[in-house]
């Protein structure tokens, strides 16, 4: 019997809804300059190229979102459209959330669904720590680094709540291992 029909024979959690986080830090970023804001560092070209490898292993892998949110800075933006590009969504929404220092959990509160988050440490780091239960710090997300947080919908709070699936580094990604 397949996992469908044991459910609805039994009946069991028939409200139950299942939500993934995907996190995915921007890849490797120009130097900041005097005459440069943070907010415009673009990628190098070897961030790019890194970071299109990453995206289309994580699409071969089978991750696909249903909104990416990303960080409206540049680095972070780029990184978003080159996994629109490699079909891990179909279209970025911008998330001032998402900039460095901000607070995204509020906007998990309505994630039903699998999202993907494209931004910034040592934030993306610090939410995914929140959300599984661990002590900030515990981990980091390299650059072009990626994460999948998996948890019940639909709580308030959804801190210490979510499991962590997947923690990958590029390097790790990219290997002929995975």
């Amino acid at each position: 019997m397949d996992r469908v029909k044991i459910t609805q024979t039994c009946n069991c959690a028939p409200d139950l809804v299942l939500a993934d986080l995907f996190l995915l830090r921007h890849g490797i970023a120009e130097a900041q300059t005097n005459s440069q804001s943070d907010a415009g560092r673009k990628l190098t070209m070897v961030g790019r190229q890194k970071t299109l490898a990453v995206a289309r292993r994580l699409r071969k892998l089978g991750f696909r979102a249903d909104r990416l949110f990303s960080s409206p800075y540049r680095r972070a933006r780029e990184t978003a459209e080159i996994a629109v590009l490699c079909g891990l969504a179909n279209r970025m929404e911008l998330e001032d959330s998402l900039m460095p220092g901000g607070d995204c959990l509020p906007l998990l509160v309505s994630c039903h669904a699998r999202w993907l988050f494209v931004g910034h440490e040592p934030d993306l780091s610090k939410l995914a720590a929140r959300l599984i239960g661990a002590n900030v710090g515990c981990f980091a997300l390299h650059k072009a680094g990626f994460a999948h947080l998996h948890w019940t919908a639909g709580k308030a709070n959804p801190c210490g709540s979510a499991v962590l699936m997947v923690l990958l580094r590029p390097r790790v990604l990219l290997s002929d291992s995975v």
